[in-house]
């Protein structure tokens, strides 16, 4: 399954702290992720991650345009509602896009736990038929 991972800057150590966390799991996977984050989990977590730009100058965007064409199973996107950003709406776009292609989203680290064992598990399987 393709695995889509981004954290805004106050979440990266909680990202990294997952991917160790879950390393097991995501080892399984094709991981995708904005350019700074896939750095940081390659660093700790010693996952293959291929990355796109950084998120705020694209890199949300082409992980949305993935989404959009259905070629991601899966969206951790650990995101810090308290703080505004200038790709908000590249944020929502990409938010908004999961909901249309049904393509399972955590926002925060208790849904990110669920939906990683829940794929563990093989409950996402129907995405294969999805796609």
């Amino acid at each position: 399954m393709n695995v889509a991972l981004i954290a805004h800057d106050s979440k990266k150590q909680l990202m990294q702290n997952l991917c160790i966390a879950y390393r097991s799991i995501l080892a399984k996977h094709n991981l995708y992720a904005t350019g700074t984050t896939g750095r940081l989990i390659e660093e700790a977590a010693a996952l293959n991650v291929h990355k796109t730009l950084a998120g705020s100058i694209g890199g949300e965007e082409q992980i949305g345009a993935m989404v959009e064409q259905n070629q991601i199973d899966l969206l951790i996107f650990l995101r810090d509602p308290l703080g505004s950003r200038p790709n908000e709406a590249d944020i929502n776009k990409a938010i908004r896009l999961c909901d249309i292609h049904n393509i399972p989203l955590a926002t925060n680290i208790g849904s990110a736990e669920v939906l990683l064992k829940s794929l563990d598990r093989g409950d996402l399987e129907w995405r294969e038929m999805y796609r």
